[in-house]
């Protein structure tokens, strides 16, 4: 049947279309620019930080890192508004004693920081980060916590909406609303033509059923292509 055509055709078309706006796992996450936030608010007693980064990682996602001052500001005002976190929170970073200097753990880069306390000479062994909520400020800290009040995540979003450009979402769109088209015209088409072909078919029948000629007999000369009546 055409109808199960077209539903054959356009199952795997709308699978695409869903693949190209993959949103965050759960309601429970918070999307902003190309990431999931979700806030784990559960305190919970640690032995080091690693502890903390495996609440995020059960959950498919790695600590915090903040990119921009846009960032930055997004996730204070979700703290304030709908998380209801604590004054400060652990961010996903650490320093690296070898290149003496701080990393996120997720390896992004570091290409953002908004430090409030800056000292030469300071030693960072062992030292964190935390984001104070109530200025937006970092303050740097000993990873060495005992327990946490909640735990902030973040995770990219899926590969087929992240790594999509603008034009590449926009041309997937025209092809799959093309094709949609296209499938709709052609069942049409296919309706059309059978009626055709039934009306056209009852047609000639009821006309071949009744002869013109009240003869009982009609001869047809093939070569020229005409009939002779007899009387």
């Amino acid at each position: 049947m055409p109808q199960a055509a077209g539903l054959t055709l356009l199952l795997p078309l709308l699978g695409l279309a869903a693949a190209t706006v993959a949103d965050c796992p759960s309601s429970t996450w918070v999307q902003f620019q190309d990431s999931c936030y979700i806030f784990l608010q559960e305190a919970i007693k640690v032995q080091s930080i690693e502890d903390v980064r495996n609440q995020c990682t059960n959950h498919g996602a790695d600590m915090i890192s903040i990119h921009n001052e846009e960032e930055n500001a997004f996730i204070l005002d979700t703290l304030k508004k709908q998380w209801k976190g604590p004054d400060d929170i652990l961010l996903g970073m650490f320093y690296d004693t070898d290149d003496a200097s701080f990393k996120w753990f997720d390896n992004s880069d570091m290409t953002f920081d908004k430090w409030t306390d800056q000292e030469d000479g300071e030693d960072l062994v062992d030292t964190c980060a935390f984001l104070h909520t109530k200025t937006g400020e970092w303050k740097k800290g000993n990873c060495e916590v005992s327990s946490v009040e909640g735990t902030l995540c973040k995770a990219a979003i899926p590969y087929k909406k992240k790594y999509l450009s603008d034009n590449h979402i926009l041309i997937s769109a025209l092809v799959i609303a093309s094709t949609v088209i296209l499938t709709v015209l052609g069942i049409i088409i296919w309706f059309l033509y059978k009626r055709n072909s039934a009306s056209g078919f009852t047609t000639v029948f009821s006309t071949a059923s009744q002869s013109p000629y009240d003869d009982d007999c009609v001869l047809v000369d093939e070569e020229n292509e005409y009939a002779v009546q007899f009387d």
